[in-house]
């Protein structure tokens, strides 16, 4: 378990230090960052010394360390745009995306599940044909396609759920959540179904056909043999070894929901970092797009790593095969 867990976390760190490489690439390399931060009647004498005092006359690597010893601290530089530490400005929308990601992920999990179950266990049956036919939308239309069309018809024709913008929020300390008032509530389910859906009939329809496949195995049909109920073999057996490869899957759509909510906080205007991170490609706002750039990389690494665990955990065949055990 130790051993595992070391070879996934040097895999993390090669990959955050190959990222970490990307985003030094926008510092150095994409525009010069001095014409950014002064304006066209500063001096040569006055950019020089702005560019000894950032260090950017040292050499490559040195740079380099300077820049990943600086993102271990969460400190990324001064927004070019908004004259601020980007760790401030990403800390501010940063609640509004986890917010949106964590209710979109936990819809798409637990529906995708049960209708994969109920659609594999009800196959024959017309609701199911129902679900599988419905699924094909969320599978077949681009997602700003799916907003555009929510906002026409919740927003503009049945004025029943607000168009863009998070609504009210509460501060709780530095997190900032609309889950405790109405018009934050109302202005979360339109990005949220936006966001969650292709992910919900991915997972949906993953489980159907992992389920189906387990039904048919030789395990199963012991149960059956053995007299067990069909609540027991669809649930204590077939469930359980049907969840194991959508664990993988679940923990990937996870990190995509975050990494690519920028479409759906762009159709809502969701202040968070999506839309920052388009703002910042606009104006070319390098530090902020770093930073945009190294989180994503994290939030994909450790959600991996726990996928890794997980699997580990639950999966006794991986467990088996451990140095020093028996083939």
């Amino acid at each position: 378990m130790i051993a595992f867990i070391l070879r996934r976390l040097l895999q993390s760190t090669l990959v955050m230090l190959a990222v970490a490489l990307v985003s030094f690439g926008l510092f150095r390399y994409i525009g010069d960052p001095i014409h950014n931060m002064v304006g066209q009647e500063a001096t040569l004498a006055e950019r020089e010394a702005l560019r000894e005092r950032l260090g950017l006359n040292d050499a490559v690597p040195v740079q380099f360390a300077r820049f990943v010893g600086n993102a271990l601290r969460g400190e990324f530089g001064i927004s070019y745009r908004m004259q601020r530490p980007v760790a401030d400005v990403i800390a501010e929308r940063l609640p509004a995306t986890l917010e949106l990601a964590l209710i979109s992920g936990t819809a798409a999990l637990v529906l995708g599940i049960a209708l994969g179950v109920y659609t594999a266990l009800r196959r024959e049956g017309w609701l199911s044909h129902l679900i599988m036919s419905a699924s094909l939308i969320g599978v077949s239309l681009p997602t700003f396609l799916i907003g555009i069309l929510l906002i026409y018809v919740f927003a503009v024709e049945l004025k029943m759920l607000p168009a863009f913008g998070r609504g009210e929020v509460v501060q709780l300390g530095g997190w900032s959540t609309g889950l405790l008032t109405a018009s934050g509530v109302k202005s979360l389910i339109l990005p949220s179904i936006t966001l969650g859906l292709y992910q919900l009939t991915l997972i949906m329809r993953l489980v159907r056909a992992e389920m189906l496949e387990v039904l048919r195995t030789d395990y199963i049909k012991f149960a059956r043999a053995r007299g067990l109920s069909d609540r027991a073999v669809h649930f204590r057996h077939a469930l359980k070894n049907t969840l194991l490869p959508v664990i993988t899957i679940a923990g990937l759509q996870i990190g995509s929901i975050i990494a690519f909510a920028i479409i759906t906080e762009t159709v809502f205007q969701w202040p968070g970092v999506g839309l920052l991170f388009i703002t910042a490609i606009q104006f070319v706002d390098i530090p902020v797009m770093a930073a945009y750039l190294v989180l994503i990389a994290l939030i994909f690494v450790v959600i991996n790593l726990i996928v890794d665990l997980l699997y580990f955990a639950v999966d006794p065949r991986l467990r088996a095969q451990r140095p020093g055990r028996g083939h």
